[in-house]
């Protein structure tokens, strides 16, 4: 396997993740409100809608789609470790979630004229029929990113940090990315109470 795809991979995984998080950060401020959620959208699309930034965003998200896919094909019959697989099957789900996420959100944005914010994600999980499928297609992409990360941090990590192996540290990465999963659904559907 190509080596310097795989750390390139790695690189561009760290832009990801940045965006990503900025993103998580942004959903957990539902639990407040709506409105906050609004509010820290607007600031943020400030950051990652500007005209340089937004480019190199989707390229890193696109690059980190075809190289992971890649990495998976060139490895999938080669020994993996229980770590390993949990990264590649979360990571075949993340594509294939980024892939219809980015594609729904620049239809909604530039061929629906819409302004995709809180209510254009979270009309889906709120309404019934749709939540049936909305509620797991959201919650294995969050967890899918959570066992991602803590699949690579089992396999990459060296040392204990207070006493914890790398393999705990992982699945207390993972058990954070439940909460923070539970959370993003709790503000998202308005604390349990549905969109008016």
């Amino acid at each position: 396997m190509n080596p310097s795809l795989k750390r390139l991979h790695f690189i561009s995984g760290i832009a990801v993740t940045v965006f990503i998080v900025l993103h998580f950060f942004n959903h957990l401020t539902s639990v407040f409100s709506i409105e906050t959620h609004i509010a820290v959208m607007d600031s943020l699309r400030k950051f990652y809608r500007n005209v340089f930034i937004e480019p190199i965003i989707i390229a890193a998200f696109l690059f980190q789609i075809a190289s992971g896919l890649w990495l998976v094909f060139k490895k999938r019959k080669g020994k993996t470790d229980s770590f390993e697989k949990i990264q590649m099957i979360s990571g075949v789900y993340l594509a294939l979630f980024l892939l219809v996420h980015l594609a729904a959100v620049y239809k909604g944005r530039y061929e629906l004229n819409l302004d995709t914010n809180f209510y254009y994600g979270a009309t889906g999980i709120n309404k019934y029929p749709s939540n049936v499928f909305f509620i797991p297609y959201y919650g294995l992409a969050m967890l899918s990113f959570f066992g991602h990360i803590s699949g690579a941090h089992a396999r990459k990590m060296k040392r204990n940090v207070l006493s914890i192996t790398p393999k705990k540290q992982a699945y207390l990465l993972f058990l954070f990315g439940v909460i923070i999963t539970l959370l993003i659904f709790f503000g998202l559907t308005n604390k349990l109470t549905g969109l008016k």
